[in-house]
Parts: C-alpha cells; structure tokens; sequence
C-alpha cells in the first residue's frame, strides 16, 4: 500500500525538522497538515507553496501545543489523521536547582503531554480508518542524558515510554507507533548559531561543527531534515508494518557510546 494519499498531521512544522518531514511526505505523494503557534500570512503560503509543488493538499492548522483542548482540536480541525508525527518542541538549558519552573512546566506541556493529547484525539480516526501510524519525533536524548536539560531529557524519555505503550494498545491492529531518535540535525536554527559559535571558540566553521557542535555525535556530520523525513517515511511503509514500539536512532552513532 503507497502512502500517496493519506493524509499527514505534524505539529510544530513551520520550521526546522518538522518542516522537512512535511515536505518529504509531500514529495511522496501525502496530504500535510502544518501546525505551530503563531498564525500568519506566511504560515498558510508556506502550506500553499508545498502543496502546490508537489501536487497534494497542503493546509496550515494553528494551535498552541502547550494547551491541551487545542492539540485535540488540531486532529478534529485537520479532518482526518492517518498518519501524525508528534514533533512540536522547546528546550531551556540551567541546572537543576535554577531551573525555572515556567520553563519546566512549558517543555513538559509541548514535547510530551501534547503527543498524549494529539494521539488520544488520532486513534480513532485512524482505528475508524483501519489503518495509521504515530511517528514520535524523540531524541538521542529520549535515550541518554546530558547535565542542565532535565526538562528536555525528562520529556523526551517520556516520549519514548509512551511510544511504546501506544504500540502495545494498538498490536492487533494496522496501527503503529515509533519514535524517532535524532541527534544533532542541521536546521536553520542550528546554522544560525555557526558564525557566533566561530567567534567564541576562534575556530573556523569545519572545526566548530566536530569539535564543539557535534562533541557526541562520532560521524562529525549533522543529521539532515532530509533523512529524518526518509525515515519517517520508511515507518509509515508496508515494509515497516511489523516495527512497532520502538525507536530508531539518527545520530551518527551517539547512542551507540
């Protein structure tokens, strides 16, 4: 079974990794939903220019991925849902016992609980489809662990654990549930940071990029909004129909230390 046709929600996918995986299900042939917070002119042209590309229905949703009723209304709003990549994600570095709680209590709410919402609202509809898949953009970090980024680690963990639950409610049916595990991924967000990162070390960009951006990460090459969409589309194929519940990771070997 292709996957041209089936319709796509992914949330926080204006920008960065979510965007890419929209584009490659677009470019497969997938009806995508676009979502993030914010609502602008340039949010519903950038739905419009995907799907006028590649020949799909393309469509901006906004909702605010902190706020529970809005992630259920993003699924009711998006029609139908046969496949949904939890995606939508923020980050706060500081230790521990400077943490602040607002921060804590926002990256819970995006990068976990609002899969659990998204996900609860998407099963059946895809149960009453008979047919979906719940791709779960996790991290290295979902499996390993880095000082000052309880927050992120503690959700990411979350993401994985739920992945699997997911999977186990849904063995007996054409439903199934992965989490992907990037590592560092090359986005504009991260290029962004390159030119500063080369002043602050005195290094030029190859030697900023291994040495200091991907210290953990053995390839010395960032993962590309590309493979991770590849992947994400590798999971929603006829030949992934029997992987569920687990994560696979696209990291450059991080996790493999």
């Amino acid at each position: 079974m292709s996957v041209a046709g089936k319709t796509a929600v992914i949330t926080g996918s204006n920008s960065g990794i979510g965007l890419g995986i929209a584009k490659e299900m677009a470019k497969a042939g997938v009806n995508v939903v676009l979502n993030s917070f914010t609502d602008s002119e340039e949010d519903h042209a950038l739905a419009e220019e995907i799907g006028r590309k590649h020949g799909v229905t393309a469509r901006y949703i906004q909702a605010d991925m902190s706020k529970a009723d809005q992630c259920r209304a993003l699924i009711e709003k998006a029609g139908t849902c046969d496949i949904l990549v939890n995606n939508a994600g923020i980050q706060h570095v500081a230790p521990i016992d400077e943490f602040p709680v607002e921060k804590w209590d926002a990256i819970v709410a995006i990068n976990l609980s609002s899969a659990f919402h998204t996900t609860a609202a998407a099963l059946p509809v895809m149960r009453k489809a008979r047919w979906g898949r719940v791709v779960n953009i996790a991290s290295a970090h979902g499996l390993t662990a880095s000082p000052y980024k309880s927050a992120y680690v503690a959700a990411k963990h979350g993401i994985v654990g739920m992945t699997k639950v997911v999977a186990l409610e849904t063995a007996q049916e054409p439903i199934t549930a992965n989490a992907i595990c990037p590592g560092y991924v090359l986005t504009p967000l991260v290029e962004a940071q390159i030119p500063d990162t080369m002043k602050k070390y005195d290094m030029d960009r190859d030697e900023v990029i291994k040495k200091v951006m991907l210290e953990r990460q053995p390839s010395k090459e960032f993962a590309t909004v590309e493979q991770l969409g590849g992947t994400a589309l590798f999971l929603c194929s006829d030949a992934a129909a029997q992987i569920t519940g687990t994560t696979i990771s696209v990291d450059g070997g991080w996790t493999a230390l």
